[in-house]
C-alpha cells in the first residue's frame, strides 16, 4: 500500500484590508520545483568537464579553463550555508526563486561568452545563485513532509544528486556533439523557468524566522575562509609549491579567517551558523563525517571516468554510459534505505553498513587494472554506488533529526555546505595524489590508468575515519523528534 500525499503546511498572509489569509502548498508541485532547482545546481557541477576542449578550442584561455569548474564549485560552496539563514528571513519560496532567476540568466550569459574571463565571470554568478538550489529544497522538502517521511524524501534527493552527479558529463557529451558546447548552458534556461512558475504557483511555507537579522559579518567571514582553503586545495602542488608565499599565505589566512567566523558567531544576535551546534554529541561528528563522505564521492566520481577513457581508449559518452553500474546501486539503495531508516528511526546501522561497503569499495578501486576487464571496474563500481547510497541522504535526516526545530535551516545548510567543501577537497587531493604520480613531466593515457588505481588507495584510510566518526556518533532521537514524541512546543533555545 503507498502512503498518500500529505495536505502541505500553510502561509499565513494579509491581503490590503489587513485580514488574515491562509495558504496551503500544493506538496507534488512544489516538490518538482525544489527537485528541478537541485538538478540545476548538482548537474552545472559536471556537466561542463566534458565540454572543456571545445571551450577553448572556440574562445581560447587554455591556461585558465580549469576554472570555468573551479569558479562554480567555489562560489556555491561558499554562499551555501548563508542561503540557509536568509532563507529563515526572508522566506525559502522567494529566496529560492531569486537564486533559480540568478542562475538562469547567469546561464544565459555562460552560454554568450566570447572570451575565458567573460565565461569564468559568468560561472562566478552562476555558482552564487547554484548555492541556494541544493539547500533551500534540502530545507524545504523537510518542511513539506512530516517526520516519518523524511528519510523516503530526502533518499530521493539522494537519487537525484547521483543521477545528476554521474549522468553530468553524458549529458555534457551527448549536448556538445549534437548542438555545441554553448546549450550545456542554454538548456538551463526553460528548466529554470518552469521551476520558478512552479515555486511561485505551489510552495506555501511559513517563515522560520520574519524579524531576525541576516548575519552579514559573518557570511563574509565565511566565505573568504572558505575561498581561501579551496584556493589552497586547487593551487597548492599546481600553481605554486606547498612551501610557496602564496599557500602559506593563504593557509594563514584560511586559519585567521575561520577564527575570526567563531568568534564572531559566538557574539552574533542571529548567527549564520550557531555555535550550539557544535554542543550537540551527535552533530559534532555527523558534521566532520560529512566532510569525509564529500571526498570519497568527488574524489571517485570525477576520476573514474577518467580511468575508463585511458584504460579502455573509450570516448566520453561510451564512459559515461559504463558509469551505469555505479549510479542505479546509487539511486535504488538510496531511495530504500532512506525509506526504511525513516520508517524505523534506526539510522545508524544502515551508516555504519554504509562506511563499511564503501572501505571494501575503495579496496576494490584500488585493484582496478587497464589489463582486467571492465567487468571487475563495474563491479567495484557496484560496491561504490551501494555504500553512498547507504550513508549520504541518511546523514542529511540524522543531522535534520538531531538539531532543535528553530535550528533545522542552519543545520541543514551547515550540513550540505560541509558536504560541498568536502567534495572540492577531494577533488583537489585526488588530482594532486594524481600529479605527484605524473613527476615533472604529462601522464600519457596509459600511465593515467596505472597511476589512478594508486590514487584510489588513498580512499581506503578516509573510508575508515567516516567509520570511526559514525561508530562514535550517537543517532538518536534530537530534539525535533523528542518534541514531536511529547507534543511539546517548538524550543527556540
Amino acid at each position: 500500500m503507498t502512503e498518500s500525499i500529505p495536505a502541505g503546511p500553510e502561509e499565513s498572509t494579509r491581503d490590503t484590508s489587513g485580514r488574515e489569509q491562509t495558504h496551503r502548498s500544493n506538496v507534488p508541485l512544489a516538490s518538482i520545483a525544489l527537485v528541478l532547482g537541485m538538478l540545476l545546481s548538482v548537474l552545472d557541477q559536471t556537466v561542463v568537464a566534458i565540454a572543456l576542449p571545445e571551450i577553448t578550442a572556440d574562445i581560447g584561455g587554455a591556461g585558465s579553463f580549469s576554472w570555468v569548474v573551479t569558479a562554480y564549485v567555489l562560489a556555491s560552496t561558499a554562499t551555501g550555508t548563508f542561503y540557509g539563514r536568509i532563507s529563515d528571513r526572508y522566506g525559502r519560496r522567494e529566496v529560492f526563486i531569486a537564486a533559480v532567476v540568478l542562475f538562469t540568466v547567469s546561464s544565459l550569459l555562460c552560454g554568450m561568452a566570447q572570451s575565458m574571463p567573460q565565461l569564468i565571470a559568468a560561472r562566478v554568478v552562476q555558482g552564487i545563485g547554484a548555492g541556494a538550489l541544493f539547500v533551500i529544497p534540502t530545507v524545504s522538502l523537510s518542511e513539506l513532509y512530516p517526520q516519518h517521511l523524511r528519510g523516503k524524501v530526502q533518499g530521493l534527493t539522494g537519487a537525484v544528486f547521483a543521477l545528476a552527479s554521474v549522468g553530468g558529463p553524458l549529458v555534457g557529451g551527448a549536448i556538445t556533439d549534437g548542438s555545441g558546447w554553448r546549450w550545456i548552458f542554454y538548456i538551463n534556461v526553460p528548466i529554470g523557468v518552469l521551476s520558478v512558475v512552479l515555486c511561485a504557483v505551489a510552495l506555501r511555507l511559513p517563515r522560520a524566522g520574519a524579524t531576525d537579522r541576516v548575519d552579514y559579518p559573518g557570511a563574509v567571514l565565511v566565505v573568504a575562509a572558505v575561498v581561501s582553503l579551496l584556493l589552497v586545495t586547487e593551487w597548492g602542488g599546481r600553481e605554486y609549491d606547498w612551501e610557496s608565499v602564496q599557500i602559506i599565505g593563504l593557509a594563514v589566512a584560511c586559519v585567521a579567517l575561520f577564527t575570526a567566523f567563531v568568534q564572531w558567531e559566538k557574539r552574533a544576535a542571529n548567527p549564520l551558523l550557531p555555535m550550539r551546534l557544535f554542543a550537540n554529541p551527535a552533530l559534532r561528528l555527523i558534521l566532520p563525517a560529512t566532510a569525509v563522505l564529500g571526498m570519497l564521492l568527488y574524489g571517485s566520481v570525477v576520476f573514474m571516468p577518467t580511468f575508463l577513457q585511458t584504460a579502455y581508449d573509450w570516448s566520453a559518452t561510451r564512459a559515461g554510459l559504463a558509469l551505469i553500474p555505479y549510479f542505479v546501486p546509487f539511486i535504488v539503495v538510496s531511495a530504500i534505505a532512506g525509506g526504511k531508516a525513516g520508517k524505523s528511526g534506526r539510522f545508524k546501522p544502515y551508516l555504519l553498513a554504509g562506511a563499511v561497503v564503501l572501505i571494501g569499495a575503495f579496496v576494490l578501486l584500488a585493484t582496478i587494472d587497464p589489463d582486467r576487464d571492465y567487468l571487475y571496474a563495474a563491479a567495484a563500481m557496484v560496491v561504490l554506488g551501494a555504500g553512498f547510497g547507504l550513508l549520504m541522504q541518511n546523514l542529511v535526516v540524522v543531522s535534520q533529526n538531531a538539531a532543535a526545530p528553530p535550528d533545522l535551516a542552519a543545520t541543514t545548510a551547515a550540513n550540505l555546505s560541509i558536504r560541498g567543501l568536502g567534495m572540492a577537497v577531494g577533488v583537489a587531493l585526488f588530482g594532486n595524489l594524481l600529479a605527484r604520480e605524473a613527476g615533472d613531466g604529462p601522464l600519457s593515457p596509459a600511465a593515467t590508468a596505472e597511476a589512478i588505481p594508486d590514487v584510489f588507495v588513498w580512499g581506503v584510510p578516509l573510508a575508515v575515519l567516516l567509520l570511526l566518526l559514525l561508530v562514535l556518533a550517537p543517532t538518536g532521537p534530537g530534539p525535533a523528534q523528542e518534541e514531536a514524541d511529547t507534543g511539546a512546543e517548538p524550543s527556540t533555545a
